[in-house]
């Protein structure tokens, strides 16, 4: 039983991430969104430590000091942060690299879907924010890729999916492809109403 309703959880997510990333114009990665969920070394260990209101990654930290699951997701995922995690070149440590605009929209589209399938009926526009400003990752990423993060979540707080879709597509996706990727902070994207 376990092992179904962690199918359906994991479809039901890459639906939904599919679903947004289409409203935006991002297909290949709304199709391949996920995938590696359904391989054994990541979907055994979500079968065995579903919950059903969180990842059960977080379940198997708790039991066994570490997820295997996440590892072995996070390496073959580019749209998570810990993906373009790098060793530094101006000193001793770890630090997060730019990640281009497509997979932080992606990231963004993930998050939002997470809080969904976790929160249900409880799920608001500012859920996601509200989950990211809980925890490390903005102190991990690099501060662009947090930047324009953290400025779509307070964006989709504020002004909805709509609205903050059609920011995505007309000035995140379509100046990233002119460009060649995010330059500069949330202060100065602009701020055009849509």
């Amino acid at each position: 039983m376990k092992a179904w309703k962690h199918f359906c959880t994991i479809t039901q997510h890459k639906y939904l991430v599919m679903k947004y990333c289409f409203r935006v114009g991002l297909y290949r990665q709304g199709l391949l969104h996920d995938l590696s969920k359904y391989s054994p070394t990541e979907f055994l260990v979500g079968c065995r430590y579903y919950q059903g209101n969180r990842s059960p990654n977080n379940a198997e930290r708790e039991a066994t000091g570490c997820s295997t699951a996440w590892l072995h997701h996070k390496g073959r995922n580019k749209h998570h942060y810990e993906y373009w995690i790098d060793y530094r070149l101006d000193g001793p440590g770890l630090a997060g690299m730019k990640m281009p605009r497509k997979y932080v929209v992606e990231m963004f589209m993930d998050r939002i879907a997470a809080s969904r399938i976790y929160m249900k009926e409880k799920y608001r526009d500012s859920s996601p924010l509200q989950y990211y400003q809980s925890g490390p990752a903005g102190e991990l990423m690099h501060p662009e890729t947090a930047a324009l993060l953290e400025s779509l979540l307070k964006r989709l707080a504020r002004d909805g999916e709509e609205k903050t879709f059609a920011y995505i597509r007309k000035y995140v996706l379509k100046s990233g492809k002119k460009k060649g990727g995010y330059h500069g902070t949330a202060a100065q994207r602009p701020h055009h109403a849509s």
